[in-house]
């Protein structure tokens, strides 16, 4: 387990870096389990719960500084909890094999897609309340069935989404999207925890390494803002997507 934790262990906590800051943290954390050696199901399983340790940590964070506002936010994760737990659900019954062809054919657009420069800044008219949650319940259902069934680049679709399509402003997107994460991960390990999928004690101690990187992510957005985090995706995903071939044609 020592040589596994390694692997993950520094990937763990620069996941949660950038997760916090931009979201698609999920684009270094699951691989990082599968490079360790992880089976696909027990990957997913086990990043759910380091990952959630770590979304734990930034939502704090984010609802300090008063960018998540819960009884604002509550009905909406309420709808992103069911999405997720109708996924992970969906996730355990695709086999390992499958799970990697469809990696290899989503992985890089995907990549591509969350890594290279958006601009989230922005800022749109916002929409009457009514309207506002109704966009926001359903961006926060769909997302939830994507991030409990698979995951990586969830949070940078939720702030694309929530901007975007709900009209919220930057700074209460990133609260928002961190509340969505927060209740799908959740979600999702609840279902893998009851179907015996996850490494508890790797989780639990690679999620400390997440709540780290977690925490320092977020103070750099409340300084900085989502500045370009792409080059550390690129590196791992390229290691990930070798691997990932080199398991096929062995």
């Amino acid at each position: 387990m020592i040589a596994e934790l390694l692997i993950i262990c520094p990937l763990i906590f620069l996941a949660g870096y950038v997760d916090a800051i931009a979201g698609g943290g999920g684009l270094i954390s699951l691989p990082a389990y599968m490079i360790a050696g992880f089976p696909v199901h027990a990957a997913i399983a086990t990043n759910k719960v380091s990952s959630s340790m770590g979304t734990t940590m930034s939502t704090y964070r984010y609802w300090y500084k008063g960018f998540v506002s819960f009884h604002k936010v509550l009905p909406v994760i309420v709808f992103s909890f069911c999405g997720s737990a109708i996924g992970a659900q969906l996730a355990l019954l695709i086999s390992d094999f499958w799970f990697k062809i469809l990696m290899l054919i989503v992985l890089p657009p995907l990549a591509y897609y969350v890594t290279k420069e958006k601009s989230f800044d922005k800022q749109r008219a916002p929409y009457k309340k009514v309207k506002t949650f109704l966009l926001s319940a359903l961006i926060a259902f769909v997302m939830g069935i994507y991030d409990g069934m698979y995951g990586p680049g969830a949070g940078t679709f939720l702030l694309l989404l929530l901007t975007g399509i709900a009209h919220l402003d930057l700074a209460h997107a990133n609260g928002t999207s961190k509340a969505i994460n927060l209740s799908t991960n959740y979600a999702a390990v609840l279902v893998f925890l009851y179907n015996g999928r996850a490494d508890i004690m790797v989780g639990l101690i690679a999620g400390a390494f997440s709540i780290l990187g977690n925490f320092l992510g977020a103070r750099r957005f409340e300084r900085y803002g989502g500045r370009s985090v792409r080059l550390p995706m690129i590196l791992v995903l390229s290691v990930f997507f070798v691997k990932i071939i080199w398991e096929f044609c062995a």
